[in-house]
């Protein structure tokens, strides 16, 4: 007896997710170690923060997968992109990479409102909640960095941000049921 709840289209288009979320991941790692191999520990941090709570991502989008008795295929993860070029290139690199994975969470809403699959449906809702406040706290530190002057921010206006950052509460929460350390 078959117990898939999901359709094939949905299924694949959440293991994409899955593996998206993984990537998102890889790439808040990498430029964190881009950060901190140019003296931005608080930016660094802020990052790697960041990147474990992709994870979380990864893993909630997962574990749903398998409670609707879905096959969770676990794929290579594309390589990061090319390090950012200054600080003000990384959180622009940041915004675009989140405004990509929101299009992504967008595509799978639809997919489940077209098939009617309302617990798809239901569980997307957090992710699309999870967008705004990633591309929300992905614009305010732009204009942070555009108000200090941008691509030629000062040396003081830097090191205030990054001080900043490093101990600036993750105002975007992560996975509420699912996380690495509670699969």
């Amino acid at each position: 007896m078959n117990t898939n709840r999901l359709s094939a289209t949905l299924e694949t288009a959440l293991n994409a997710q899955m593996t998206k979320e993984a990537h998102a991941s890889q790439i808040y790692l990498a430029y964190g170690a881009w950060a901190d191999s140019h003296g931005y520990g608080g930016i660094a941090n802020f990052l790697f923060r960041h990147a474990q709570e992709e994870r979380n991502h990864m893993m909630k989008v997962l574990e749903y997968i398998l409670k609707r008795g879905g096959k969770a295929l676990i794929t290579a993860i594309p390589a990061p992109p090319e390090n950012p070029s200054s600080a003000n290139n990384c959180f622009e690199k940041i915004f675009q990479h989140e405004v990509d994975n929101t299009n992504a969470v967008y595509s799978i809403v639809k997919i489940s409102l077209e098939e009617q699959d309302w617990a798809t449906y239901n569980f997307m809702q957090w992710f699309v909640k999870e967008q705004i406040e990633e591309e929300t706290l992905a614009m305010n530190l732009l204009d942070k960095i555009k108000i200090a002057g941008g691509e030629v921010v000062s040396s003081n206006a830097l090191y205030t941000l990054d001080r900043d950052l490093e101990n600036m509460p993750d105002s975007a929460r992560s996975a509420e049921e699912v996380t690495a350390e509670q699969p």
